[in-house]
C-alpha cells in the first residue's frame, strides 16, 4: 500500500481542459441567447441562470484540476503551464458570467448593434478557444501543433476586431447618446465585452507556448 501511494500518477488532464471548454461554449451560448431575447424578462432571467451554472460547473473543474496538480507525480506538462491555463480559461468563464450579470444589474433599456457584434465576436473566441484545447493532447504529431497555432493566431485577429468594434462603439456612444447614464452603463458593458475576447487572447498565448515547448 505504501509503495503504491509513490508510484507516478498522470490525472487526464487534458480531459478536463476540454470539460472546461465544453462550460464557457455552453455558458456563452447562454450569453448569446441571453442577448437575441433581452427584451423578454423572463428569457433574459433564464439564461442569465443558465450561464451562472455553467460557470459554476466550470470552476468545480478548476478546483479538481488544481487538486490533481498536488496529487500527480507526473504532469503530462509543466505544473505551471497547467495552473495558468486552467486558472485564464477560468477567467473567461467568469467574465461570461459577469457580463450576464452587469446587463441585468444595470437595466440597460436594450441590447445595441455593438453589443451583438462584440457577443458575436466572443463567441467565435470561444469556439476557436476549445478547438485549440481540444489539440493540447495530440501536438507530438506536427500536423495537429500547427493546427493549435493556427488556431491561436485567428484568436489573436478576433481580438483585435473585438478592439476596433469597440473604440467605434465607443466614439458613436459619446457623440449620439444623450443619456448620461446610459452612457455609462453601455460603455461599462462594452469594455467587459471586449474583454472576453483579451482573455480568450491570454489564453491562446499560454496553448502557444505549451505547444512551442512540447511539439
Amino acid at each position: 500500500m505504501f509503495f503504491e501511494k509513490l508510484m507516478p500518477r498522470e490525472e487526464n488532464f487534458f480531459h478536463m481542459f476540454n470539460q472546461h471548454a465544453a462550460r464557457i461554449i455552453e455558458a456563452m451560448n447562454a450569453f448569446s441567447r441571453l442577448v437575441e431575447n433581452y427584451s423578454n424578462v423572463a428569457l433574459r432571467e433564464k439564461y442569465t441562470k443558465e450561464v451562472s451554472d455553467a460557470e459554476k460547473a466550470a470552476d468545480r473543474i478548476t478546483r479538481e484540476v488544481s487538486r490533481a496538480i498536488h496529487k500527480t507525480f507526473i504532469t503530462p506538462i509543466d505544473r505551471e503551464q497547467i495552473h495558468s491555463l486552467i486558472n485564464t480559461m477560468d477567467d473567461v468563464a467568469d467574465l461570461i458570467q459577469g457580463a450576464a450579470h452587469t446587463l441585468t444589474l444595470y437595466d440597460v433599456h436594450h441590447t445595441t448593434e455593438a453589443i451583438v457584434s462584440l457577443t458575436e465576436i466572443s463567441s467565435k473566441c470561444c469556439l476557436r478557444l476549445q478547438s485549440a484545447v481540444r489539440l493540447l493532447d495530440k501536438i507530438g504529431d506536427s500536423a495537429n501543433s500547427e493546427a493549435a497555432l493556427k488556431t491561436c493566431e485567428e484568436i489573436d485577429q478576433l481580438e483585435s476586431d473585438a478592439d476596433h468594434v469597440m473604440r467605434s462603439a465607443l466614439s458613436k456612444l459619446f457623440r449620439e447618446e444623450n443619456d448620461v447614464r446610459e452612457l455609462i452603463k453601455l460603455k461599462a458593458i462594452y469594455e467587459l465585452l471586449e474583454t472576453i475576447s483579451d482573455k480568450c487572447e491570454d489564453v491562446a498565448n499560454l496553448i502557444e507556448g505549451i505547444v512551442l515547448e512540447n511539439s
